[in-house]
C-alpha cells in the first residue's frame, strides 16, 4: 500500500471497533502513527496507541488529545468518528435521550475539534473528517433524531473548513449509506425478521447491498491524505446511490 500517512500522527474517535476499526488498520498500513479515542478500548488494534476516552465529556477529551500530543510530539489528522444511533419518530424520543445523543454526535466533534486545532495548526497536513450519514441528506423514516443530528455534523463540516482554511486545516466528512457494521447488526438482531429487515435496508441503496467498513474508511482516508490538499468542506457519499440516484425498478429476468 502506499506510504502517504508515513509520518503523521492520527487520532480516530470510535476507533475501538466498526468504521473507526477499519479506519485505524488502514492508516496503520499506510504508515501512520494512530491514537484510538474510544470509551471503550477494549479490542482495539494493538499497533494504536488506546486511549479510554468519553467524547461527551470536556475533560476527558482535553486530557486524552495531550496525552496523544505528549506521547507523539503533535497531532496531523482527525477522524471524528465516534456516534451513538437513535431509532423513532419526532415523537418518540424525550428530551434526555435528544441531549444525549447531540451531546455526543455533534459537540463531542466540536471537543474533539477544539482539543486538536491548536496542534493542527502546527502541522502542514492538518486535516479533520467527520463521519456523518446519508440521513443528513435523505429522509429516512424512524431516524428523526438520528437525523438530526448528522444534518447538523455537516453543517458543522461547512462551517469548519470556512474558518479554518487560511489556518492550514481542511476539514470534510463522508456520508456513509447503511453500512455493515456491529450496530447495525444488533438492530437487526432485534428486528421481528430479521432476515427480511436486512434485505429491506439492501433494497433500498441501489446498488443493492449494504456499505461495507472499508469502503467507508477508503474514502475517510482520501480526505485525511496530503494528496487532497485542494479538497475541504465536501462530503463524499459512499451509499451505493441511495442519495442521488433513482432506478427503474428491475425488469424480473426471463424464463
Amino acid at each position: 500500500m502506499p506510504q502517504e500517512f508515513e509520518g503523521l500522527i492520527a487520532i480516530v474517535t470510535g476507533g475501538a471497533s466498526g468504521i473507526g476499526a477499519a479506519v485505524t488498520r488502514q492508516l496503520l498500513d499506510r504508515g501512520a502513527q494512530v491514537a484510538v479515542l474510544d470509551i471503550n478500548v477494549d479490542g482495539a488494534n494493538a499497533g494504536a496507541l488506546a486511549v479510554a476516552t468519553d467524547v461527551g465529556n470536556d475533560a476527558s477529551v482535553r486530557a486524552a488529545v495531550e496525552a496523544v500530543a505528549a506521547r507523539f510530539g503533535g497531532i496531523d489528522i482527525l477522524i471524528n468518528n465516534a456516534g451513538i444511533g437513535a431509532q423513532g419518530t419526532v415523537e418518540d424520543n424525550p428530551d434526555d435521550e435528544w441531549a444525549r445523543v447531540f451531546n455526543v454526535n455533534v459537540t463531542g466533534m466540536a471537543r474533539l475539534s477544539r482539543a486538536a486545532l491548536p496542534h493542527l495548526r502546527a502541522s502542514s497536513h492538518a486535516a479533520i473528517v467527520n463521519t456523518c450519514s446519508v440521513a443528513a441528506t435523505a429522509g429516512l423514516p424512524q431516524r428523526a433524531l438520528y437525523s438530526a443530528s448528522k444534518g447538523a455534523v455537516l453543517a458543522l463540516t461547512r462551517a469548519m473548513a470556512a474558518d479554518h482554511l487560511r489556518e492550514g486545516v481542511r476539514v470534510n466528512c463522508v456520508n456513509p449509506g447503511t453500512a455493515d457494521t456491529p450496530w447495525v447488526a444488533r438492530l437487526l438482531d432485534s428486528a421481528a425478521d430479521p432476515a427480511a429487515e436486512r434485505a429491506a435496508l439492501e433494497a433500498r441503496q441501489p446498488h443493492g447491498r449494504l456499505v461495507s467498513m472499508d469502503e467507508i474508511a477508503d474514502a475517510i482516508l482520501y480526505l485525511a491524505s496530503p494528496r487532497s490538499s485542494s479538497t475541504t468542506g465536501a462530503s463524499i457519499a459512499v451509499d451505493g446511490g441511495m442519495q442521488n440516484l433513482r432506478l427503474r425498478p428491475q425488469e424480473p429476468a426471463a424464463s
